[in-house]
């Protein structure tokens, strides 16, 4: 299977599990020739990248590729490998204002 192929596999999955949890998600214009699409839309403020491998990524790379495509937005690595559960990596600047605004609101 080509990699283009794996990734939109990876990225409808992201969006079914995302959608289970209540959230109008799908995936992102990047597959119609905007690379600095986010790959899956839905999650105000968040950029999302998504990565689905047999293997470890290399989630350095994939923060760098976020860092240059988010713009404004946090950004957010969302990552599974097979017979893994979904995590999601962000740098620690983007996690403290998460972090706050769920303080704040306690």
């Amino acid at each position: 299977m080509n990699s283009r192929a794996k990734g939109k596999r990876g990225e409808l999955e992201l969006v079914k599990v995302l959608n289970s949890y209540g959230y109008d998600t799908h995936r992102g214009v990047q597959y119609h020739g905007g690379p600095e699409s986010p790959d899956v839309v839905g999650l105000p403020g968040i950029h999302i990248e998504c990565k689905r491998s047999k293997r470890a990524i290399n989630i350095y790379d994939a923060i760098a590729q976020a860092k240059r495509d988010a713009g404004i937005l946090l950004r957010a690595v969302f990552h599974r490998r097979d017979a893994c559960e979904w995590l999601v990596t962000m740098p620690l600047e983007d996690w403290i204002v998460l972090y706050r605004e769920w303080e704040a609101s306690q």
